[in-house]
């Protein structure tokens, strides 16, 4: 697998991720079986498809962009779907996500195999 594949891997695992969590609130504690089903097959899915990501990025560098760009995303979800609105605290601290995330891709000068 290629760096490219890889990181085209982690997106889908990524949008899993959004999918299973975002879907989380309808399940209503798991009581709803439509909402529910939807979380266990997509995170399933993601956590099948990050094992492959793994293969050829570092874990540490899989799972800080999983979770990073996963937090934006479903604090974005949250404002949209559910109208919970950050502070600027917490605006703040997302944006420092995003910085992490953005340096640890960039600056990674660890040796991936292609």
């Amino acid at each position: 697998m290629t760096l490219t594949e890889a990181y085209m891997l982690l997106i889908v695992s990524i949008l899993l991720e959004i999918t299973a969590t975002g879907s989380l609130k309808a399940t209503e504690g798991f009581t709803r079986w439509i909402p529910s089903l939807i979380s266990v097959v997509a995170i399933s899915g993601c956590m099948y498809l990050m094992s492959h990501v793994m293969k050829v990025l570092p874990v540490g560098i899989t799972y800080a962009t999983w979770s990073g760009v996963g937090i934006v995303a479903l604090t974005l979800i949250g404002i949209i779907k559910y109208k919970q609105v950050p502070n600027l605290a917490t605006i703040f601290g997302l944006a420092l996500v995003v910085v992490g995330v953005v340096i640890i891709n960039v600056m990674n000068n660890q040796n991936i195999d292609n």
